[in-house]
């Protein structure tokens, strides 16, 4: 099966360049194998599930390390 995951990480900025803790998160997704939108509001990352759901501890916790105070995730089956 198929899913989406998309997440948000915090604290938001609009002005300069992405925060380490965004980017670092869409690093480790990309490094999955996940196929991966990063955009300004947020980053969504799709694949099997057999390969997202293994891979979400691993994004939140680069998201943490990187100085995410807090990391909204939403997860869908893909339609």
């Amino acid at each position: 099966m198929r899913l989406v995951a998309e997440f948000t990480t915090e604290p938001f900025d609009v002005e300069g360049s992405p925060p380490a803790h965004a980017t670092e998160a869409l690093r480790v997704a990309e490094a999955a194998g996940l196929d991966c939108e990063f955009g300004p509001l947020g980053t969504q990352v799709s694949g099997e599930q057999h390969i997202l759901l293994p891979a979400l501890p691993k994004v939140l916790e680069a998201a943490f390390a990187g100085g995410a105070s807090q990391i909204t995730l939403q997860v869908r089956r893909d339609a």
